[in-house]
């Protein structure tokens, strides 16, 4: 190496180590990097030229062994080109660093594409790193040359692609400097490389031509390759430069010869070489090149460099969160699956305590607002028993209003099986616990006293004054029909909350639709039990109330009674009266007795009638009030047993370990992600310390 060579060096010396230790951290497979990428075609002579910037014997024979960029291995192969290593070498002289290069082609599966398992070309890469005092600070990478044309037993059209899919690579990168090498005695405008430089460095700012072998330029061409040096003709944004690289003959002797030596003979001695600028021939004049374009592109893009840095750990750390906690074994997983449950009963305490300013998922999801939900359907209920739980209006009795606050429900929005008064859609998981509903039709028959004196003539027997005990069960059973679709309807509807409820907050909080799945299938059987058992709870009380002996030790049914009686001799009594002009409405003395017209049987009926609207009135409240505490709150939302106390710490904690690796474990995919995103943010760590 000439004192020439020695004294130059490419780049600032702490910015390329700077960038050496970002390569060492694999930091250019997450992030853009500086970096000098040598192209061409093959047999033009980049090889050759990388070896005189390098100092470096790099393989110029007839081969197309290289150094070849990185990509995606298996672990196997990857552990397996990891372990090797050579070090302690003094000299790549001679034939050493070639014998390297085919010990590690070797271990790369690298040969004769004709033997079975071997390849020409291969993705990983091969690092040579040289120390020493005259060595120069930098990082370069050799990329295949493209060919159009394959070898039998050699090359193959996949090789092709390969090789052009690994150019393309590097040359994207919008921070690598783009010596494009090209040799001087063919027609430029056929050199694939120049047109996929112009592809990926559109505006020229990155590339720099190299023209090769003046010495082959025939008689009469060299003003052609002149005129591009000079940039008379298709002008590169950093210019060309021209180099000699040394003949196959002198690579075959293996002789001593200095090739910069020989080189600056060849542009001192040769015309019209010997004529050109200085700055723009030999390899000399290409290091210095080379170090201003380098130092201006290194200084430039290291602000950039560290912001993509942070931007892309950032990135990696937001993608490892959403994965979740590692889960490979049985203690990992079943914490994973208590801290999931842990959450659950929390977020459901805040849903029925209707704590919703606790979490932001009661915003983003109005579903889980179950205390809300249920109030509000507790009061519709209410409000349907009221105005359309009895058969047939009462005697003087004015249409109710409504206190419904879910009025108008989508009755014909929730399918064939629905035809009753439901407001909640059904899930199909569900649906067949539901029941059959029926129409339910408002208050019919305008005269209640008809229908009631047809059925007493239909059971009369020898009382006087009075009707069989027997009667009233009879009227009260028809009387209350309504209830049954109106009360299963209503408990349908708790279930479909509540089990909405608990598949929406089930999905918010699992990380991803696996761990949702699988929590979901372990705990179904387990809901469909509770909402079965609360839907039998219903129908056992609808079954006492209108099947059972009509009963109540409740005040208010003689209360009732008494004021219906009362209402009944006021108003026969008011049809009597008269306005006195002393007195006001007064009644004569003698036409207060009962009025004989009316017979035992209007008195009977009248009797029943008022016995019945006075139980009614007692009845549905209780009959309200008990199916809203037992078979909707306590079996299906605060209750000990409710659907929404299945999935507890407790229950995690009894799950086998089968179990635990079907619902939590780790899906394969998810493992390479994790191992793959945990070793890049290691990566990236230690890139951002280093550009600290």
């Amino acid at each position: 190496m000439t004192d020439l060579k020695r004294k130059h060096s490419l780049t600032d010396p702490v910015l390329l180590e700077t960038i050496d230790k970002l390569f060492e951290y694999n930091i250019g497979e997450y992030v853009d990097l500086p970096q000098l990428i040598v192209v061409g075609d093959q047999s033009s002579g980049k090889s050759s030229v990388l070896a005189g910037l390098t100092d470096l014997p790099f393989p110029r024979d007839s081969g197309l062994l290289s150094i070849i960029p990185p990509a995606e291995a298996t672990p196997e192969h990857s552990e397996k080109v990891r372990a090797w290593k050579k070090d302690n070498l003094k000299s790549f002289k001679g034939k050493v660093l070639v014998d390297i290069l085919q010990e590690v082609s070797e271990l790369m599966g690298i040969g004769d594409a004709s033997q079975s398992g071997k390849r020409t070309f291969s993705d990983d890469v091969l690092k040579i790193e040289i120390c020493g005092p005259d060595q120069q600070h930098l990082s370069v990478i050799d990329v295949p040359g493209i060919f159009k044309k394959t070898t039998k037993g050699v090359t193959t059209p996949t090789d092709i692609a390969l090789v052009q899919s690994m150019v393309s690579r590097y040359m994207q990168n919008p921070r690598s400097a783009i010596l494009a090498v090209v040799p001087a005695n063919v027609d430029i405008a056929t050199q694939e490389i120049l047109e996929m430089a112009e592809l990926y460095d559109q505006k020229g700012v990155r590339t720099l031509g190299v023209l090769t072998k003046p010495d082959l330029v025939d008689r009469g061409a060299e003003q052609s390759v002149i005129d591009l040096l000079e940039g008379k003709r298709d002008k590169l944004g950093l210019g060309w430069s021209l180099v000699r690289n040394p003949g196959q003959q002198q690579i075959k002797k293996e002789s001593e010869i200095d090739r910069y030596e020989s080189e600056k003979l060849f542009f001192t001695t040769t015309e019209p070489w010997n004529k050109l600028d200085k700055d723009r021939v030999g390899i000399d004049a290409l290091q210095v090149r080379l170090k201003e374009i380098l130092t201006e592109m290194v200084r430039r893009e290291f602000p950039n460099v560290k912001f993509d840095i942070s931007k892309r750990l950032k990135e990696c750390h937001s993608l490892l969160t959403k994965l979740g906690p590692s889960r490979e074994t049985k203690e990992q997983q079943q914490k994973y699956l208590l801290d999931l449950a842990t959450r659950f009963q929390r977020l459901t305490s805040w849903g029925l305590e209707a704590r919703y300013g606790s979490d932001d998922i009661f915003e983003t999801q109005p579903t889980l607002r179950l205390a809300t939900h249920v109030v509000n359907r507790n009061t519709a209920f209410s409000d349907d028993i009221w105005k359309k739980g009895h058969t047939m209006p009462f005697d003087g009795e004015a249409t109710q209003g409504t206190t419904n606050v879910l009025a108008d429900p989508p009755r014909q929005a929730l399918g064939s099986k629905a035809p009753s008064l439901r407001y909640v859609a059904n899930s199909e998981d569900i649906e067949d616990l539901m029941h059959e509903g029926k129409q339910v039709r408002p208050p019919h028959e305008p005269n209640i006293l008809a229908w009631l004196q047809r059925v007493y003539n239909d059971a009369r027997g020898f009382e006087l004054g009075s009707f069989d005990s027997s009667l009233l069960p009879t009227v009260w059973k028809k009387q209350s029909a309504q209830w049954e679709n109106i009360a299963l309807g209503y408990i349908d509807d708790v279930v479909a909350l509540v089990h909405t409820f608990i598949v929406t907050l089930l999905a918010e909080i699992c990380d991803g639709d696996h761990i949702f799945r699988g929590i979901y299938d372990v705990l179904c059987d387990h809901l469909l039990e509770r909402y079965k058992k609360a839907i039998e709870q219903a129908k056992f009380i609808l079954k006492v109330e209108r099947s059972g002996t009509p009963m109540t030790t409740n005040h208010y049914f003689a209360d009732n009674l008494e004021k219906s009686r009362s209402k009944r001799t006021k108003d026969g009594l008011t049809k009597k009266a008269f306005i006195s002009q002393n007195y006001g409405l007064v009644v004569k003395v003698d036409t207060m007795a009962p009025d004989t017209a009316g017979s035992n049987l209007d008195h009977t009926i009248q009797d029943i009638h008022d016995i019945l609207r006075s139980y009614y009135k007692v009845a549905r409240k209780r009959f309200v009030d008990v199916l809203c505490m037992q078979a909707a709150d306590y079996c299906l939302v605060t209750g000990p047993d409710a659907p929404t106390r299945v999935f507890t710490p407790a229950f995690v904690s009894g799950l086998t370990a089968e179990q635990l690796e079907q619902i939590a474990g780790e899906e394969i995919g998810s493992r390479k992600k994790r191992v793959k995103l945990t070793r890049e943010i290691g990566n990236l760590e230690n890139g951002k310390s280093i550009l600290k």
